[in-house]
């Protein structure tokens, strides 16, 4: 029965005949989970959770531990990367309208979520300044819930400020959170199969369908070469690029970076979180910011599904990419005017695409 379920997963699932490169992220990031599990456990064999001795084995580890370099820039870029294949697999679903499958699209957010907090714990772990920081903004938003707030934190560090007890349990985190987002992705892949692909056109493909093998697997590893290729010159020509200098750092809680910030994956909703004034107010767009991703399934539907056939909706698509981007880059910057001001103008845009894009479709 096993050799059943994968011979039909990867070698006879009937497939739409026209699907295009945007389906394969899908396979791409199953490859980057795999990558990222692996070289986080080969990284793990060598880490100590400990607030005196974690900064200085990571330094250790990655100048006498043959390959740890390799590992450790492998494991930090792979995050990159797998929030690129994140981001375009979630605008592809958006564009193409695959959140008509409800369950597809529901755990495909869980997943994002978890993915999300996996990667935030894991930025803790090396202990440099921005880690130990971004740790204590971060937990502290926290305190804006009503009435358990206080509680919340001091559970959430495990006593009065980030210390050794808060690492010691984001390092145990770290360590599960993938394992489980490899769980949710077969059962993805287990509602992915039993309702079917969508495809370009949005409508039924039923009567057009080919076998995965060999059409899909030869595309998907065609689709791996392209993305694993950047990944690997990264790692080995400019491993740092995508970090902060702040990092190299150790964490000192006496000393508070001049500006502190996320990585760049997480500096859109970053930046939609300062663009309220009120405390609790941004945390709740904070996470309004990607739960509103659950309402999709739930908007109004057009007739054929996706935005290829509807002009107005297209536009609104990519004035939501232009969005994405100018929130990522207004969240690398201080909090200070004109910044704050743009980033609440890019909000509010943001949040309008998911209340205008179904009535628009519609009409």
């Amino acid at each position: 029965p096993k050799a059943s379920v994968i011979r039909h997963t990867v070698i006879t699932l009937p497939t739409p005949v026209n699907i295009s490169t945007w389906w394969n992220f899908g396979s791409l990031l199953g490859i980057c989970l795999a990558i990222q599990i692996f070289s986080g456990l080969i990284l793990s064999l060598h880490f100590t959770a400990h607030t005196d001795l974690s900064f200085y084995v990571v330094i250790q580890s990655f100048g006498d531990v043959y390959y740890n370099w390799w590992f450790r820039a492998l494991h930090a870029n792979g995050a990159s990367f797998f929030f690129i294949g994140l981001y375009l697999h979630i605008a592809r679903g958006l564009y193409y309208g695959s959140y008509v499958f409800k369950e597809v699209w529901s755990v495909g957010v869980v997943i994002l979520l978890v993915v999300m907090a996996s990667a935030f714990l894991g930025y803790v772990l090396p202990w440099g300044q921005m880690s130990f920081w971004g740790a204590t903004v971060i937990t502290s938003l926290f305190s804006a819930l009503p009435v358990i707030g206080g509680d919340v934190v001091i559970w959430l560090w495990g006593g009065f400020s980030v210390d050794n007890a808060t690492l010691t349990r984001f390092f145990g985190l770290h360590f599960v959170l993938p394992f489980m987002v490899a769980g949710l992705t077969g059962l993805h892949l287990f509602f992915l199969h039993d309702q079917g692909s969508s495809n370009p056109l949005g409508v039924s493909s039923d009567f057009n369908k080919v076998v995965f093998h060999h059409y899909y697997v030869l595309k998907d590893l065609v689709g791996a070469c392209f993305f694993l290729g950047p990944l690997l010159g990264l790692v080995y020509f400019n491993p740092w690029l995508l970090g902060d200098p702040e990092n190299f750092i150790e964490g000192n809680p006496l000393v508070t970076p001049h500006h502190i910030q996320p990585e760049w994956y997480f500096l859109f909703a970053y930046a939609i979180l300062r663009a309220v004034p009120n405390k609790l107010g941004g945390v709740v767009a904070l996470a309004a910011a990607v739960l509103v991703l659950f309402y999709m399934p739930f908007s109004p539907k057009a007739s054929i599904k996706g935005l290829s056939f509807y002009p107005w909706g297209k536009s609104l698509f990519f004035s939501l990419i232009g969005v994405f981007f100018l929130l990522t880059w207004a969240g690398s910057k201080p909090v200070e005017e004109p910044y704050v001001v743009i980033s609440q103008v890019l909000s509010l845009l943001y949040f309008l695409y998911f209340v205008l894009i179904g009535p628009l479709t519609r009409i």
